[in-house]
């Protein structure tokens, strides 16, 4: 019926010319007193005739509307594979198609292009920094600087950040999935990031989970070490942080800050950071964003909860069997 209505609409002015001359011959035969069989003779060899060249109208429009539909999965193409041109008109239309779609790909090329640049710069600047940063190690290993030491860990923590978030986006990011103990996932995290626990004289009940799951080794780590870094920023000193397994779900829980009810909802969305990230003046909101993209990547599942004042609570779904984000 759409398509019945779409194409009594292109044609009204056809259909009212046709309606108009009935109607004016009509009025002649009844002027000069026609039998009225004639008239309907008339009438019905023009509706017959009408009817004829509406159903081929309509049976060439109702190709052409299918063949245009078919044309919207090849859209992507740099040529559009376009039906012969019927006139003049539409070889005009057909040309000035062509001519943006091949001016849309030439854009998208050089789009592609300048972002694979950036990518390639930017890969090449995150490889590069770990050495100054390896040899500030070194150096901070001979004097004793823990406050340094601290701040040093938060800029590697900062590369690698931006190294995920550049092979997220990357088309050649590989995983490997085998199974893994998971608590040597959680100890090699709470290893690096030990000297920030020291500092902020933090307490750490790990309660070993003797889970082994199906993942990516080096991803999940990622993961744990963004969601531990999260859980020591927002704990004041002297605070909690405890580690334990609940069936197939790690859990993540601190007694810090928390996180205001209207700010959970978003706290996965890239760039976002709540009433608590703009407190601290240095939050990005990328962290848990490259978190979520990750689990969607590694199907795992992760959920939050959370009170102002009393502190995070973050689950881990290691199941493999459910994707959702809440």
């Amino acid at each position: 019926m759409k398509v019945l209505g779409a194409y009594l609409s292109r044609h009204w002015k056809l259909l009212f010319l046709l309606g108009g001359s009935l109607g004016i011959c009509s009025a002649v035969f009844d002027l000069y007193g026609l039998p009225l069989e004639s008239v309907g003779y008339a009438f019905v060899l023009c509706f017959a005739l009408g009817l004829v060249l509406f159903a081929v109208g309509y049976v060439q429009f109702l190709r052409r509307h299918r063949e245009l539909e078919r044309l919207l999965v090849q859209v992507r193409e740099r040529v559009l594979p376009l039906p012969p041109p019927k006139g003049l008109l539409e070889e005009d239309y057909q040309s000035l198609c062509q001519a943006l779609a091949a001016e849309r790909a030439a854009l998208a090329l050089e789009d592609r292009n300048r972002l694979q640049d950036m990518t390639d710069y930017y890969t090449l600047w995150a490889h590069q920094i770990k050495t100054p940063i390896a040899a500030m190690r070194l150096l901070l290993q001979e004097e004793s600087r823990p406050e340094l030491e601290g701040e040093l860990l938060k800029i590697e923590q900062y590369v690698e950040m931006v190294l995920g978030y550049l092979r997220l986006g990357s088309d050649s990011t590989d995983y490997v999935f085998r199974n893994c103990e998971l608590d040597a996932l959680v100890r090699q995290s709470v290893r690096k990031y030990a000297r920030l626990f020291i500092l902020k004289k933090i307490s750490l009940d790990f309660q070993e989970t003797g889970k082994t799951v199906l993942t990516d080794e080096k991803w999940l780590s990622f993961v744990i070490e963004q969601l531990l870094s999260n859980a020591v920023k927002y704990t004041p000193e002297g605070g909690r942080v405890r580690i334990y397994g609940d069936g197939e779900t790690l859990v993540i829980a601190d007694n810090g800050i928390g996180i205001r009810p209207e700010d959970l909802p978003r706290v996965f969305e890239k760039g976002f950071t709540g009433f608590n990230g703009r407190e601290d003046k240095k939050s990005t909101g990328i962290g848990l964003y490259l978190c979520r993209q990750v689990l969607d990547r590694l199907n795992h599942g992760v959920s939050i909860t959370s009170r102002p004042g009393q502190g995070t609570l973050v689950r881990l779904d290691l199941s493999r069997q459910s994707r959702g984000v809440e």
